[in-house]
């Protein structure tokens, strides 16, 4: 009697006849066996032979098949999500930067020509490099544009003079620390949202480049020489606006706001380094 001989060319056949079940139940005990003759003779992963390719490679036994329609399936892996998955907000995240950090000589030169845009360009940048080096650099020549203290300096021996020096330098670093700080402090109680980091490295080379014009001519002219005392009263007016621009583009605040946060490092700046006879 001769054999039974499927599609594919190969003799024998499956221990019962295919019943093919209505889709979507489940696969009668016929069908089963039936798919356990096809894997045997190497029909694919438990498809029926008219689905298997001998010559086709095996899936990985991490991918499975998701069926879209009947008679088309998609590959995926259960790693990784079909649909995709839409990105969440997360609470207190830092806000997207509005630019790449500037270098140096940009960041200096934007405070003087470009406030507004510089401050706005490094709200979420910190700028502690420029801004402990640039405030030490003047605290190094703060000193000299005081009357007695630059006579004391002078006067010193150089043992005595160095440590002095250094000392004032690293007392107007701390300063401007926490003046920064403060500023900060009272924009966020009034409504902002900046980060810390960029608001006190601004403000302290604010603090520092303002008031460089008033310590050139007080290294000549001394501290308290008419016209020092009017370029220290310009350029604590010009330390105002450029803090008030800085808080308000660091911290989203309008400038009425912006002002009063920088009120008492302002009055601060005022009383102890732009004015010597106060």
């Amino acid at each position: 009697m001769a054999g039974f001989r499927n599609g594919r060319g190969r003799a024998g056949g499956p221990p019962q006849q295919r019943q093919q079940a209505p889709y979507g139940y489940n696969a009668p005990p016929q069908q089963h066996q039936q798919q356990q003759w096809a894997q045997q003779q190497g029909y694919g992963d438990g498809e029926p032979e008219y689905f298997g390719d001998p010559h086709a490679p095996q899936q990985h036994p991490r991918q499975h098949y998701a069926a879209n329609n009947p008679g088309h399936t998609q590959v995926f892996s259960v790693d990784e999500d079909p649909y995709g998955r839409p990105a969440a907000y997360q609470a207190g995240a830092a806000p997207v930067p509005t630019g790449p950090r500037l270098p140096w000589k940009g960041l200096l030169s934007g405070i003087v020509l470009r406030p507004a845009d510089t401050f706005l360009r490094m709200r979420d940048h910190a700028v502690w490099g420029p801004a402990l080096v640039v405030t030490f650099l003047y605290g190094l020549l703060a000193i000299f544009g005081f009357d007695k203290a630059r006579e004391e300096a002078i006067n010193a021996t150089l043992a005595t003079a160095v440590p002095y020096v250094l000392m004032t330098a690293v007392g107007f670093v701390v300063g401007g620390l926490i003046l920064g700080a403060v500023t900060h402090t009272l924009a966020r109680q009034l409504g902002g949202a900046g980060s810390w980091q960029p608001t006190v490295g601004l403000s302290m080379l604010i603090m520092s480049i303002t008031d460089a014009p008033r310590l050139v001519f007080a290294l000549f002219l001394g501290g308290e020489n008419g016209l020092v005392q009017v370029i220290g009263w310009l350029t604590w007016l010009a330390a105002g606006a450029l803090l008030s621009v800085m808080v308000s583009r660091s911290h989203d605040l309008p400038w009425p706001k912006a002002l009063g946060a920088s009120a008492i490092q302002l009055v601060a700046l005022l009383s102890l380094i732009k004015l010597g006879t106060l």
